[in-house]
Formats: structure tokens, C-alpha cells, sequence
């Protein structure tokens, strides 16, 4: 009897732990996408001159007046994704959506200390963080059930379409822009994930208080 009480204290153990960094990742993945949705937007109305159908988002890191917001916002952005995509792991326990997380920080985190006048790094660092952040919540749908599954698919897909239509575009296509310029398809390749980030954070703190939720294996 004494053994089947030290497993069941265990098994609650594990539920409540399990519970806890759900909730923690629902609120980290929350304050990074809110701060930086803000951000952006708060740059774009204080920079002067900024022209947002033509304009990169890139280019508020690089205007005196909003290139500190920007530049620090999105280093949190990076921060937050690494550490947020850690604790997500331990209930996923799926080590390469672990890797597209980290990967998809350290993009942020480099477009963040190189901005756009740097030259080339940004670039890569900027399609690097763009790539990543879209895989990570198609590859965050393999754990994901019901409609946060289908919605979760639905962002990264259409991010991605949107970063082929930017390549397109820079590349000298730009009907690839379409009516929304250079500025709109960019912001169509985060936009939707930063709001897929936000639902993320809510079915996250959602389960986080049924500690009798199913754990996860490791893949």
C-alpha cells in the first residue's frame, strides 16, 4: 500500500510540474507576442515619414526614433521564444520542435543586434527568424489537438506562402506584392503567427489548471 501511495504522490507530482510550465509558457509566449505586436505598432505611428505599404519592418530598427524600441523588442522577442520553447518542450518532449524554436529565437536575437544597415546578416537572420517562427507552430500542431491544431497549421502555412511571395518580390517580381506592397506581405509573414502565438498562450493557460490532463511522451 505504501509503494502505491509513493507512485500515486509521484504521478501528482508530475501533473502539478507539467501544469505549472504550461502556464508559465502560455503567460511567456502572451508577453511576447503583446509586447511585440505593440511595439511595431508604436514605432510605425512615431517614425516620421514612415510609409507602411512600402516600407520594411525592419526599417523602425534602423529610424533614430524607434530604433531602440524596436531593436530591444525584438531581442525580447528572441529571448522569450528560446526560453518559452524550452518549457513547451517538457511537455511536448519533442526535440527537434525544440530546435525549430531555438533556432527561430536566435533569428530574432540576431536580426535584433545586427539591424537592416548592417547589411547581410540582418537578412539572413531576419528570413532566418521568419522560416522558424512559421515552422514552429506548424510543427506545434503535431501536439496540438482540435481547432488550435487546425489553426496552428493555418498560420505557419500562410506565413510561408507569404515569405515565398517576398522572395518573389525582391527578387524583382513585385506583382508577387500584389495590392499590399512590400510592407502588407511582410507583415502577412508575422502577423498571423504573432495572433497564432497569442491563441497559443491562451489554450496554454487553459490546460494549465486541468492537472489531470494527458502527459506527453517523448518522440
Amino acid at each position: 500500500m505504501s509503494q502505491v501511495n509513493v507512485y500515486d504522490q509521484l504521478t501528482v507530482t508530475i501533473k502539478e510540474t507539467l501544469s505549472n510550465d504550461r502556464g508559465l509558457t502560455g503567460v511567456i509566449f502572451l508577453i511576447l507576442s503583446v509586447q511585440f505586436m505593440t511595439a511595431i505598432m508604436l514605432a510605425a505611428a512615431m517614425a516620421p515619414d514612415y510609409d507602411f505599404g512600402a516600407g520594411a519592418i525592419s526599417d523602425l530598427g534602423v529610424i533614430a526614433e524607434t530604433a531602440l524600441l524596436f531593436n530591444v523588442s525584438l531581442a525580447v522577442v528572441g529571448v522569450l521564444n528560446i526560453f518559452g520553447g524550452y518549457l513547451f518542450y517538457r511537455s511536448h518532449g519533442k526535440r527537434w520542435l525544440l530546435a525549430v524554436f531555438t533556432l527561430a529565437g536566435i533569428g530574432a536575437l540576431g536580426a535584433a543586434a545586427f539591424p537592416l544597415d548592417t547589411g547581410g546578416l540582418h537578412s539572413l537572420f531576419a528570413l532566418m527568424a521568419f522560416v522558424f517562427f512559421n515552422l514552429e507552430a506548424i510543427g506545434s500542431a503535431t501536439w496540438l489537438s482540435g481547432m488550435m491544431r487546425a489553426v496552428s497549421v493555418l498560420a505557419g502555412v500562410v506565413g510561408l506562402v507569404f515569405i515565398v511571395l517576398m522572395i518573389l518580390g525582391d527578387a524583382g517580381n513585385t506583382a508577387a506584392f500584389g495590392p499590399i506592397n512590400h510592407g502588407g506581405t511582410e507583415r502577412m509573414m508575422v502577423y498571423p503567427v504573432m495572433i497564432w502565438m497569442i491563441a497559443l498562450a491562451g489554450y496554454l493557460l487553459g490546460i494549465s489548471s486541468r492537472p489531470d490532463a494527458t502527459i506527453q511522451s517523448n518522440d
